[in-house]
């Protein structure tokens, strides 16, 4: 197989060193586990982990490869094992905050075009939801297209309806309902997925992801579960991220369900896709208008008049503090550690001194 198959555009031949093709090969992170990869080269997929000297000298997760990299690696045992020892530049990242208290970033894939945002027509449809995937999507500059699965729960005009909601805060987003059941609508999906080209799918457990993706591949290759019939919540079955290549020549990566989706520094993000609060927020009076008690601000304005609805408004002063506080909070951290480590750099000078 090529490497152009694989994804290596223009953009990427671009960056390639040619000096370190002497001691090292190309290839594209398929599969991240904890510790270790799966890379994908011209001939097979290997085994790969990464360098002392890499993990010496990476600062924080965003540092390390994920799904989708493309990186330099040494191979050993006749090509049975690699060594990663550096990752390209890279295109788009898709990143969140890590689940829980620690404010750290958490990798979700890498140099993707288009991220598929999966919600079912049932428990898990939830436009405020849809809203933070979107200024996660956005903030990377990748191209979000939803997916609405499980359409044969409900009518054909409920569906439409369903649409119409989404349009109507979202007027500009692609929206594509279907049925893993029925089969209904995934013809559409398919013609989405150009060849030579990244996706990745985004969503809750149980909407549907694993089971679209086994369609795709047509071929049961991934395991699906049962949602909990009780509040129609799903089971993990997707525990790492994984590129799989369809039989048109597109790639997918399946990600585990996400049931929390904290954002850190997101400003960017959330101004796309909160679109006309943003355009709003520039007739305010007041150039650091807060939109939350200021006179002369035009967005709450807008909120009095019913321009703006009360759902979307506090969904976007909710996620620009939280997105703000992460932010002060990681780069506070940052600065801990990187005075930390010059703590230790002056010891250790100190200590060869004696």
């Amino acid at each position: 197989m090529k490497l152009e198959r694989l994804g290596l555009s223009h953009w990427f031949k671009g960056k390639i060193d040619p000096t370190k093709l002497i001691e090292y090969r190309i290839a594209r992170v398929v599969t991240v586990n904890k510790d270790s990869y799966i890379i994908r080269n011209e001939k097979k997929d290997v085994f790969a982990e990464v360098t002392g000297k890499f993990k010496f000298n990476a600062d924080s997760p965003l540092d390390y490869p994920t799904v989708g990299d493309w990186v330099y690696a040494k191979y050993f045992n006749k090509d049975s094992f690699a060594v990663i020892s550096e990752i390209f530049p890279r295109k788009t990242i898709l990143k969140r905050k890590t689940s829980g208290k620690k404010i750290e970033f958490q990798l979700i894939a890498a140099n993707i075009e288009t991220a598929f945002i999966v919600q079912s027509l049932d428990y898990n449809y939830n436009l405020r939801r849809l809203e933070r995937y979107l200024a996660m999507i956005n903030e990377s500059n990748i191209r979000p297209i939803v997916l609405l699965s499980k359409n044969d729960l409900l009518s054909p005009l409920n569906v439409e309806e369903k649409i119409s909601e989404i349009h109507t805060v979202m007027p500009d987003i692609q929206v594509v309902a279907f049925s893993n059941i029925t089969n209904s609508g995934l013809s559409e999906v398919e013609e989405l997925l150009i060849p030579g080209e990244t996706f990745c799918l985004l969503g809750s457990s149980g909407v549907g992801k694993t089971s679209l993706l086994n369609t795709l591949l047509a071929e049961a290759r991934f395991e699906v579960q049962a949602i909990r019939e009780k509040d129609g919540k799903g089971r993990h079955t997707t525990a790492r991220r994984q590129l799989n290549i369809l039989k048109n020549g597109a790639m997918l990566i399946d990600t585990p369900g996400m049931r929390e989706l904290g954002n850190i520094g997101l400003e960017s993000g959330i101004n796309n896709t909160f679109d006309e609060i943003t355009k709003l927020s520039r007739q305010c009076r007041f150039n650091n208008c807060s939109h939350i008690q200021e006179d002369g601000c035009a967005v709450l304005a807008a909120l009095k008049d019913g321009t703006i609805s009360q759902e979307r408004y506090q969904n976007y002063i909710k996620m620009n503090k939280e997105s703000i506080y992460y932010e002060m909070s990681y780069l506070e951290k940052r600065r801990k550690n990187k005075q930390f480590g010059k703590f230790i750099k002056s010891a250790k000078k100190y200590i060869k001194s004696k």
